[in-house]
């Protein structure tokens, strides 16, 4: 009786199994073929010497359109001419699922494909063993995110994304009718994460989606990404929040190069792990080497894009992938940082990768009064948020957090061209399908 098997799993050892698959490629050598099976750990070879393979299943085999799905079964031998060292020696198939001619795009064909055509047919891209890696890589990183907070005392919470103000500011926010009410989406678990730090649960993590109304058309922005917020308390400065962050990158940086070393070698990638602390740099600093750079930008001016590009490729050549930009204007920073009294700076910091901002955070404000005060300083009205201060009024420890764009991590780390390579399906400003 044949038993099933994945192409991982079949040994010289298995008599007769039963695979499941996708026909990945047929080829007609005469007097024998060949039918490629493909399954989600890689492939298996079928091979049909003419004269001993019944004329009824060599002609159902060999005349398979490509991609399409079925089970075959058959004996296993040995063969060193494949990979896997066994090949199989088919008895019966059965047609699942018969694919249409022409394919939306190949699978194994060397042909340059378009990102929008890939991103149209995503269903046949991540047929491809090396998009299929990133994924696969995207699904280890979850895995270890979660060891380190776990490892280090952090409960896992799940906030609101229908929300009521936003905590990043109004320009990018998506605005929907809740029920006759105005609405949005949330940009950011941030208001929630801190009111939470009122009850006790002094160190916790969310993992989910956050909306951002970019109008931005870039390889780097999208509409809706996956991002990895924490927020702990009882923190004397935001160095506490920054050596956390260091930790559990470089948990998970170590866990990918180990675990992730199959995916890595499909994408002939591998994985260099900063050496912890990371570099600090200022925001006064950075002003400094981007002037030595000639690049000039005034006191409080955002560095943007070419600035961080630069900053990236001054601590490329001192081997620095991995590094701090602490200390930004205050002005430029949301309402809950906090100031650095008596000077036009705040205690806030971003993570940067390679040239790139993956990361944002640093100490926020828990003192009611001077909490109210930053936000009528941004030109908020306290009242709209009472269900956020109020959190506030009744004892609020010290603390501080992080928010990280775990497709932005993926990107550098595996230094992908745009940030839709690391999104199964992006939402961008011209994409809302498939």
């Amino acid at each position: 009786m044949s038993v099933l098997r994945d192409s991982k799993t079949i040994s010289a050892a298995d008599t007769a199994v039963t695979i499941k698959g996708w026909v990945q490629d047929i080829r007609n050598l005469g007097g024998i073929s060949f039918v490629i099976i493909r399954d989600r750990y890689g492939t298996i070879q079928v091979t049909m010497p003419k004269k001993k393979i019944a004329p009824e299943l060599f002609e159902g085999l060999t005349t398979l359109s490509r991609e399409s799905v079925v089970s075959i079964t058959g004996d296993v031998k040995t063969s060193d001419q494949t990979e896997l060292g066994v090949e199989i020696i088919p008895s019966s198939f059965e047609l699942y699922s018969n694919a249409a001619v022409p394919l939306p795009m190949g699978v194994i064909d060397k042909v340059n494909v378009e990102m929008d055509t890939r991103l149209n047919n995503r269903f046949m891209d991540l047929r491809k063993p090396e998009i299929r890696a990133i994924f696969e890589l995207k699904s280890l990183m979850l895995e270890l995110l979660n060891e380190a907070m776990t490892s280090n005392g952090f409960l896992q919470v799940f906030t609101p994304k229908v929300v009521a103000s936003g905590a990043e500011g109004g320009s990018t926010l998506f605005k929907l009718d809740y029920f006759g009410r105005p609405a949005y989406l949330a940009q950011s678990p941030q208001l929630y994460k801190q009111m939470l730090m009122s009850t006790g649960l002094d160190r916790i993590y969310e993992v989910g989606p956050a909306f951002r109304a970019e109008h931005s058309n870039t390889n780097r922005h999208v509409t809706e990404f996956i991002s990895f917020d924490g927020e702990m308390s009882w923190i004397s400065s935001q160095s506490d929040v920054m050596s956390m962050i260091e930790k559990i990158i470089d948990h998970i940086l170590n866990g990918l190069k180990e675990k992730g070393k199959k995916q890595l070698a499909v994408l002939g990638k591998d994985v260099n792990v900063p050496s912890v602390p990371y570099p600090v740099l200022t925001y006064s600093e950075c002003l400094k080497m981007l002037s030595s750079a000639g690049m000039e930008l005034k006191d409080g001016d955002d560095l943007g894009t070419e600035g961080e590009k630069l900053i990236g490729d001054i601590m490329a050549a001192k081997g620095q992938e991995m590094y701090w930009i602490a200390e930004y204007p205050e002005l430029e920073k949301p309402f809950y940082i906090m100031e650095k009294d008596g000077t036009p700076y705040s205690f806030s910091f971003d993570l940067d990768y390679k040239g790139q901002e993956i990361s944002s955070g640093g100490q926020r404000e828990h003192r009611y009064d001077k909490l109210v005060e930053r936000m009528k300083k941004k030109g908020l009205d306290p009242e709209s948020f009472d269900f956020y201060t109020d959190a506030f009024k009744y004892g609020m420890p010290p603390h501080g957090g992080w928010g990280i764009g775990l497709e932005r991590l993926l990107v550098k780390m595996l230094d992908l061209p745009n940030i839709r390579e690391a999104i199964l399906f992006p939402r961008d400003l011209s994409r809302l399908s498939p």
